[in-house]
């Protein structure tokens, strides 16, 4: 009996709860919903540009802010992973240029501040950094972005805006809106395009050479680009202007040694317009408007597809006539012994000596030689998934597509290629950024990435 008196009593129970859980529920749909608390979750709108960096952290080049303390002990560190860099006030960031141990970033001028570097800066190739006191010495390393001041060759009430920037060994060279050029670091060889002056003193009186004018025609610089020690200046009306490192004719004025006045490149490139010049050692390349190919430089791996009985140090540009069978070129790049190319229709091809993207057993090739489309993310679902820019670096190598997915081969020193870990990578893989990837940089052991955020 009592058996039966509990169990009437759980039932009892149980309605109560189901006519209470009604009730607050009722209570819930009635309630005034301005009342309810909300939470506003930041949306990153598409223009917001954002960078991402990744590789030897040890040299400050990637930014990372660390502390001192830390930093000192990170001889061996390196960011495996592709890691959001945190500006300072969120500056957006207009463009990265990734140097041998250090960066330099273009961003949207505020309070005069438009140009700005981290990493090695032992030849004041991001600018002149001082410790706080009258008798202390300047930063030999910067661990995260700091503003270069141009106020030297300016004046304290100039306002300059920085749009692009380019790295090499030691020297920077930053153009601003107005064409102007600003050329930072070692000139050694004439690279910064001023007079050479022996012994030097980079560190303690560093030089800003302020370039304006070419020549005396009123064509303003448009583009530049770097070398390890050479520098280019393309201007507006396609005319290539060189300087700095040119044993192996690198500069392409028709002679060897140091040249330390922006002279025009000429040989086949005369009368052309040159949309690009890509180069990120001894041999270059350069890019006319009607899709052809033009080289110099270093050829000892086949780049230029010399005779073998011809010197393979070329000093003055050839039109690379074997390049005609791939098609309409519209991207080029060239690393320290290969060279890559970009077609109409996306389709990637390489040549000459290293990792050239075609596995473990192909360590060269004469001449261009296609990468599987596959391997940049054409397939059955995505048929027309086609690559737009190509980019190098001395030993490793990168494209993106037009979904703005980034893609990376080649030797990965320092964990350069951002896949986790330090392994070589044989042909091209998908780097896993959280971000719409806009252009890289690559440096000898470090990669930028300036990208745009997911709608």
């Amino acid at each position: 009996m009592s058996r039966v008196i509990h169990t009437k009593s759980l039932v009892n129970q149980m309605n109560c709860v189901r006519n209470y859980t009604s009730a607050a529920w009722r209570s819930v749909l009635r309630q005034d919903r301005s009342k309810i608390p909300t939470h506003k979750y930041p949306i990153a709108k598409p223009t917001d540009n954002r960078v991402y960096v990744w590789g030897m952290a040890a040299t400050g080049a990637l930014g990372v802010q660390m502390s001192v303390k830390k930093q000192a002990k990170a001889c061996a560190d390196f960011v495996q992973h592709p890691s959001r860099l945190n500006f300072a006030e969120n500056r957006d960031i207009l463009n990265v240029a990734a140097g041998y141990g250090f960066s330099a970033f273009a961003a949207k001028c505020h309070n005069g501040q438009s140009l700005w570097g981290t990493g090695i800066n032992t030849d004041s190739q991001i600018g002149y950094h001082k410790h706080g006191g009258q008798h202390r010495k300047p930063f030999e390393m910067l661990i995260y972005p700091a503003p270069i001041d141009l106020t030297s060759v300016e004046g304290n009430n100039s306002k300059v805006e920085i749009v692009k920037v380019d790295a090499g060994r030691a020297h920077l060279l930053a153009l601003a809106k107005n064409g102007t050029v600003y050329a930072l670091g070692n000139n050694a060889y004439g690279q910064c395009g001023r007079a050479i002056v022996q012994g030097e003193d980079y560190f303690n009186k560093p030089r800003i050479n302020k370039i304006q004018k070419l020549d005396s025609s009123a064509d303003n610089v448009k583009d530049i680009a770097c070398g390890q020690d050479h520098s280019f200046f393309l201007t507006e009306s396609g005319r290539l202007f060189s300087c700095g490192w040119s044993d192996d004719g690198q500069t392409g004025l028709g002679r060897f040694g140091f040249v330390c006045t922006p002279s025009l490149v000429k040989g086949d490139l005369e009368g052309e317009n040159i949309l690009k010049v890509a180069g990120s050692s001894d041999t270059v390349l350069a890019l006319n408007d009607k899709g052809e190919v033009f080289g110099w430089g270093n050829s000892e791996y086949g780049q230029l597809n010399i005779d073998r009985d011809e010197n393979p140090q070329i000093n003055s540009p050839r039109h690379l006539s074997f390049l005609k069978n791939i098609g309409k070129i519209t991207d080029i790049a060239a690393g320290g012994s290969y060279c890559i190319a970009l077609n109409e229709n996306g389709d990637v091809f390489t040549w000459g000596y290293g990792m050239l993207g075609f596995g473990p057993e192909v360590t060269h090739r004469p001449g261009p030689t296609q990468i599987s489309a596959a391997l940049f993310g054409r397939n059955d679902f995505n048929p027309n998934v086609r690559v737009r820019a190509v980019y190098a670096g001395l030993t490793h190598s990168g494209a993106i597509n037009e979904q703005d997915d980034l893609y990376m081969w080649g030797h990965n020193r320092h964990g350069c290629l951002g896949f986790g870990n330090q392994k070589d990578q044989f042909f091209p893989l998908k780097v896993a950024v959280s971000a719409r990837v806009v252009t890289i940089s690559c440096g000898v052991d470090h990669t930028l990435a300036l990208c745009k955020a997911f709608v």
